[in-house]
């Protein structure tokens, strides 16, 4: 692991309204699948070779969660979500970047300004490899879902000793009847539940911010108590 650069950035907060936000990020080459562990665990995100966390001193709304996958029990309505997308197939492989990736990937965020309106930019190739691609090493993954040979939605995890870290899904709008965003996570709890993974880390919940907010409705979860150092121990409590 080589840490190239380590910063704090306050700016205005990405999930809530008037307030701001104080980020410390870490951009780190040749990450292993035990640096990622030791961090995600810690309560930091990986978006290609940057590891970041909320440090805001006034402020406590981002709470780091995970699925107590092993626990976790399917619903009716899950498994009706889960019979229904046996119709798509899926492939899992390393992060790519294709025209395919770039078109869905702007119309989702398009559709999303239009629904909970995000902000929205074209984003570039550089971007896109820069966030989705680098830094993957062998624990990064994508999880393509197709409708025949249609790319209808990506799913980017890293999978890890102990667990899944979903870091972000998008999908074709076309296809929002079936719940894709939900049954990409159900896909996740089930690969764990078969391959011994105890958790499904789901970043920050933010219980006044919809997009957030969700992620309190799979049960059983925990929190991690407090923002521990890559050096110090950590808690997580139901």
């Amino acid at each position: 692991m080589n840490l190239i650069k380590e910063f704090l950035l306050e700016d205005k907060c990405s999930y809530l309204e008037n307030k701001k936000q104080s980020m410390h990020y870490k951009i780190i080459d040749n990450a292993s699948a035990e640096d990622c562990h030791t961090f995600i665990e810690r309560g930091f995100r990986r978006f290609g070779k940057m590891y970041f966390r909320p440090i805001c001193t006034e402020c406590n709304e981002c709470q780091s969660i995970k699925i107590d996958a092993q626990n976790y029990v399917f619903s009716k309505s899950a498994k009706r979500i889960l019979k229904k997308g046996k119709q798509f197939s899926i492939h899992t492989q390393s992060p790519s970047l294709s025209q395919e990736h770039l078109a869905l990937f702007e119309k989702y965020h398009l559709y999303m300004k239009e629904k909970k309106s995000w902000e929205h930019s074209t984003t570039t190739p550089e971007h896109y490899y820069q966030s989705f691609i680098s830094g993957h090493s062998d624990f990064g993954y994508e999880v393509l879902y197709f409708d025949k040979e249609k790319l209808i939605g990506v799913d980017l995890i890293d999978i890890l000793k102990e667990g899944i870290s979903s870091i972000y899904f998008y999908y074709d709008p076309e296809y929002a009847s079936y719940s894709l965003g939900k049954l990409s996570l159900y896909r996740q709890i089930e690969y764990a539940k078969a391959h011994e993974k105890k958790w499904i880390y789901l970043g920050y919940y933010v219980e006044d911010c919809p997009s957030l907010s969700y992620k309190a409705e799979y049960k059983p979860y925990l929190t991690l108590k407090g923002r521990p150092t890559e050096y110090e121990s950590f808690q997580w409590h139901y």
